[in-house]
């Protein structure tokens, strides 16, 4: 492993949880998130002291869970979101807009999960994370349509993240975190992939955890986390006037701002170069390969979401080597 490389646990997150300049959370704060702390440790070593088969095949069947319940989310969401703007320029304007065909009571718990094409409501053993879709050889039951094969990939890439953060942080309340952003970055990818949009109600909630967990130093220094917000919004806000002067046209969304600010509010400023690097590397390669198969126009704007998420777990899981290599 060459030397400049860090794991995660070597630098990012064994760094004291005051800045240099001495700025720490107030003594409030601090004695509430040792309590919790301590609750987390005892929590961990309890669940420490069972079979390690055992505590992976519990985090893949808790990602397995969350990953059905992202599947949820990421179909759910831009529809009750579209609904409330809709309702709201109902009010405003008057304007009236043709019925969505979907129950009036629709979030993320209600109505049952059903098939989009014939409406069939799926009964609880076809709700299976994975095996539901391979009992049922990737088609609806009733009408037999194709069920897309997102739906497995997402559960799959959700119980892999679960696993990854407890072989990583061990059981421990970081791995549990760990576990949440990831879960967060992959519901956001799919959802910009679908709509190019990265929701708000998704993003700020993100960004404000990170702050809050950093209260307490869990990932880095709330100095550092704090600048990681500011850093990563204004980086990629830079981008899009700079696009936006140029080219007159718009480089980024400002959904991307909010992921990147999230995302420096988890991992600290340090590790922004990286997630940047990561995701400009990704999001060329993915473009190019994708104009020259024809797939899409050279002009099409492509979501950036899926690979500043990329950028983020990538370094989550190995660390800030860019950063060491440039000195740090």
């Amino acid at each position: 492993m060459p030397a400049a490389f860090t794991t995660v646990s070597d630098h990012l997150y064994n760094m004291p949880p005051s800045s240099p300049s001495g700025w720490s959370p107030a003594p409030p704060f601090a004695s509430a998130f040792a309590y919790l702390d301590d609750v987390a440790a005892s929590i961990g070593a309890a669940f420490g002291m069972l079979p390690l088969t055992v505590q992976i095949v519990f985090a893949v069947a808790l990602g397995l869970v969350i990953g059905s319940f992202l599947n949820v989310l990421v179909h759910r969401l831009p529809i009750m979101l579209e609904r409330a703007w809709r309702s709201e320029v109902s009010d405003a304007t008057g304007q009236h807009f043709e019925d969505d065909g979907l129950p009036p009571r629709y979030n993320l718990w209600v109505p049952r999960s059903a098939c989009p094409h014939c409406g069939h409501v799926l009964r609880a053993w076809e709700n299976l994370p994975v095996l539901s879709y391979l009992m049922l050889r990737g088609r609806c039951s009733q009408c037999n349509a194709r069920v897309s094969l997102r739906y497995p990939l997402i559960e799959i890439a959700s119980a892999v993240c679960a696993v990854a953060s407890l072989m990583l942080f061990g059981p421990s309340g970081m791995a549990l975190a760990s576990f949440g952003l990831c879960a967060a970055l992959l519901a956001m990818s799919a959802i910009d992939i679908d709509t190019h949009l990265l929701p708000d109600s998704l993003t700020l909630p993100l960004l404000w955890a990170g702050l809050i967990l950093n209260f307490g130093g869990l990932y880095v220094s709330l100095y550092d986390a704090v600048l990681g917000a500011i850093a990563g919004y204004l980086a990629l806000w830079c981008v899009h006037w700079v696009f936006k002067l140029v080219r007159g046209v718009e480089g980024m969304g400002y959904g991307d701002f909010k992921l990147l600010a999230a995302l420096g509010a988890w991992l600290g400023w340090e590790a922004l170069p990286q997630i940047i690097l990561i995701a400009a590397v990704a999001g060329a390669v993915v473009g190019l390969v994708a104009t020259w198969r024809g797939r899409m126009r050279f002009e099409e704007p492509l979501p950036f979401g899926p690979f500043l998420a990329a950028g983020g777990a990538l370094t989550l899981f190995a660390g800030t080597p860019l950063y060491m290599a440039l000195g740090g």
